[in-house]
């Protein structure tokens, strides 16, 4: 059984994140996990659910730095850290 695990962050921690990221890393994520290249970047605070059709699992509370984040699903982050762990080696 998989319990979903909601892990809370600041906004701008979840940019810096992003933005440390190489380029094509969200081409490359959507890939690994099977998902469109738009929910990864509505992931990362990106606003294009035409294509999508639904959020990716990213609530925003507005406040300091940027305001809190909730994310439903840490699958995107995982990886994403994952990405930058094997640009550092």
């Amino acid at each position: 059984m998989h319990i979903a695990m909601i892990k809370t962050m600041t906004f701008n921690d979840l940019r810096k994140i992003k933005d440390s990221l190489p380029s094509g890393s969200s081409q490359r994520i959507a890939d690994k996990l099977g998902i469109s290249v738009d929910t990864v970047r509505n992931y990362f605070g990106g606003y294009n659910y035409c294509d999508t059709k639904t959020p990716a699992g990213v609530h925003i509370e507005p406040g300091p730095d940027g305001g809190l984040v909730n994310l439903d699903d840490t699958g995107i982050l995982d990886t994403a850290l994952e990405m930058l762990e094997e640009k550092k080696a």
